[in-house]
């Protein structure tokens, strides 16, 4: 038996033992995954085009909300692309955008059972970008099979706060309040109403990939109470076992909501 057929192996026996320590143990009904890493892990495998990352990576997204199905999880938010990646020069964006949208279009094929949702400032994004978007999310709106995935494109966290925040006022405009009255009334479930992910759990579990330990803005209101893992594995390694270990540590963690 070769090497490789014997890691495979091992792979597999661990995966199932992981699977077996998480019967009965709390899981997550929402996770935050940023799929960090695209890049390094395309220099570090020899691809001279950093855009082979991304491809390698958009398929570990399919796989991630698969396995998220598999154990039930109810919610996924992935961040595919920040406010600030849109400053990269155009020889690299615009591949990248491309590959989102190529994904985007797989999620919502009708095979597919995932229900999609926009999580970002889409108009910040070519129209025709923008509008493959929206067709996909309007795609799937009845879809109930799969997971809820949230995509977050061209997302900032200090962003959606500030257009929840004005979501509000315009709302609170509309109905005839004054600046006075809005201060009154003003509370966090009013903001948290307007946020991209009104309607949804926030996060139990935010999974960062390639080693890096910040949220770097994302979901920053949702993840007030949320437990965090972070991984060094670069995401297009992110493996099944990898997921599963995000999830038994979790597991083991006894949450405290700041008391």
């Amino acid at each position: 038996m070769g090497l490789l057929r014997l890691r495979d192996l091992a792979y597999s026996l661990y995966e199932r033992r992981l699977t077996a320590a998480l019967a009965g143990k709390p899981l997550p009904g929402h996770i935050g995954v940023l799929v960090d890493g695209n890049r390094r892990w395309a220099r570090e495998m020899g691809f001279v085009n950093p855009n082979d990352g991304h491809l390698v990576g958009a398929e570990r997204v399919k796989q991630l909300f698969r396995w998220c199905d598999d154990v039930g999880i109810g919610h996924v938010t992935v961040w595919l692309l920040s406010t600030d990646n849109l400053s990269r020069p155009a020889a690299e964006l615009n591949p990248l955008l491309q590959i989102i949208e190529d994904l985007v279009t797989e999620l919502a094929a009708d095979e597919a059972p995932w229900r999609l949702r926009m999580v970002g400032a889409l108009d910040l994004l070519p129209a025709s970008h923008a509008a493959a978007l929206k067709a996909a999310e309007e795609r799937t709106a009845t879809r109930t099979g799969g997971a809820q995935v949230n995509l977050a494109i061209c997302y900032g966290g200090r962003r959606e706060i500030a257009d929840a925040v004005r979501s509000l006022l315009h709302e609170y405009a509309r109905a005839g309040l004054s600046l006075e009255d809005v201060a009154e009334q003003l509370d966090v479930d009013h903001i948290a109403e307007h946020l991209y992910t009104k309607g949804q759990p926030d996060p139990e579990l935010v999974i960062r990939t390639s080693g890096e330990q910040r949220l770097g803005g994302f979901l920053l209101w949702q993840s007030a109470y949320s437990e965090f893992y972070f991984c060094d594995v670069n995401w297009p390694g992110f493996r099944r076992v990898d997921f599963l270990r995000a999830l038994r540590s979790y597991a083991l963690r006894q949450r405290r909501f700041g008391a």
